[in-house]
């Protein structure tokens, strides 16, 4: 055992010394691409679905500008599309100059009407007719699923995300949603690299669908990827190399000195609020139901996990009737109709967890640590954007669908 204890010791000052080589020549460079430069703070898509089975896209983005002296003012920015299989696209606000689709980058460039500054809010809204978003039979024989994953920006974050998916024949959808003139709704919000994934399902028989098409992905190709990763990779490469060999011998450490030391009962709770009536069919919800026993369409709300230290806000009046419940089953709350509660006792082995054993360890020594994981995080992002250079690109990761829209842009033109 002090063999190892030794050995670990060792790989700690090795580790140490490393991180401060290389933070004195890659620590500036690393938080220059960690400065803001932008905010969205609307970005999103309304969806129709044409009788060929294209999407009918309207996308509107408020895209704010937070530093136009670091890297200049806003002139262009590219917003990832869903596939290059697209039908058409057109402006739809006077401050799109020119719209043009990048091959290479797998996105609209729009070039913007003029330079925009700190502090300004940039009403970016345009259409797009897009093919190639849905599989046949894909879960079940016979029904047809679009499957939309919202494009995630790596270096920006979205304060507001909204879909509007029309919910004309649609037999099912997820996640639950609520229901804006016969529009499925979903809302969120996402932080810089932040996914949100949704799906709806139809008959085959609902649009003309073709066998033919399926879900097609772009790619960035690996020289352009390559090119702008290579110091990321490098960087990453040192780290994981490092580290690697260091919690190699903590593991070895821990798996010799720690065991199993009984068990111990942990109650998982779940609180499922289901909806009233179907939201496609109308039909109401049977007890002890997940979905409409008439359309199939899911009549759960909202599932929310709750751990007795922290209990949801929405859910804090509840917190004595939830909490109550310890034995395994289903509790319907008396305070809240449409509302249960689903416990689950499981048996946990109790023993040593790998992270303790390594606080203590470098507790015993006088401290250590690092922050490369950091870094590792600022490579990830640096490399998955890889814009294009110039006039202030802004940049979403290749392949990925973004959305989020106002409810007040489509009141008036709402179909």
């Amino acid at each position: 055992m002090k063999k190892y204890s030794l050995l670990s010791a060792f790989f700690t000052k090795l580790v140490l010394a490393l991180l401060i080589i290389l933070s004195i020549g890659l620590f500036l460079p690393i938080h220059s691409y960690a400065k803001e430069l932008d905010e969205i703070v609307n970005y999103g898509i309304k969806v129709d679905v044409n009788e060929d089975a294209t999407l009918h896209m309207i996308y509107h983005i408020d895209w704010k500008v937070l530093d136009s002296t670091s890297e200049g003012p806003l002139s262009w920015v590219l917003i990832g599309i869903p596939n290059n299989k697209y039908k058409s696209y057109k402006p739809l606000s006077p401050c799109i100059k020119k719209m043009s689709y990048s091959s290479d980058d797998g996105a609209l460039k729009i070039t913007l009407d003029r330079d925009y500054k700190a502090g300004e809010i940039v009403p970016i809204e345009f259409e797009l007719v897009q093919d190639y978003m849905y599989q046949m039979d894909f879960l079940t024989e016979g029904e047809t699923v679009y499957e939309f994953t919202p494009g995630w920006f790596d270096d920006i974050k979205v304060d507001n995300l909204e879909i509007l998916w029309n919910s004309d024949k649609a037999i099912a959808h997820s996640p639950a949603s609520d229901n804006y003139n016969n529009y499925f709704l979903w809302k969120t919000s996402l932080n810089k690299g932040g996914k949100y994934k949704v799906s709806v399902t139809y008959p085959n028989d609902a649009f003309s669908f073709d066998t033919s098409k399926k879900i097609k992905k772009n790619h960035t190709s690996f020289k352009q990827t390559f090119s702008a990763c290579c110091p990321f990779i490098t960087l990453g490469l040192i780290c994981l190399g490092v580290f690697g060999l260091y919690y190699f011998f903590s593991f070895i450490g821990w798996v010799s000195s720690s065991g199993f030391k009984g068990t111990s009962t942990k109650i998982v709770r779940t609180v499922v609020e289901y909806m009233t009536n179907c939201p496609n069919c109308g039909a109401p919800r049977q007890e002890g139901k997940e979905v409409c026993a008439y359309c199939g369409t899911n009549m759960i709300k909202s599932k929310t996990k709750v751990e007795e230290e922290k209990i949801p806000k929405k859910y804090a009046e509840f917190k004595d009737e939830i909490l109550k419940n310890k034995d395994k089953g289903t509790y319907k709350l008396s305070s809240s109709p449409n509302t249960y509660v689903h416990v689950t006792p499981i048996i946990v082995p109790h023993r040593t967890s790998f992270s303790s054993y390594m606080k203590t360890q470098n507790a015993s020594r006088g401290g250590g640590g690092g922050g490369c994981a950091h870094s590792s995080c600022a490579c990830a992002c640096a490399c998955a954007c890889a814009c294009a250079g110039g006039g202030r690109a802004g940049c979403t990761a290749k392949d990925f669908y973004k959305t989020n829209v106002k409810l007040k842009y489509f009141k008036k033109n709402n179909k």
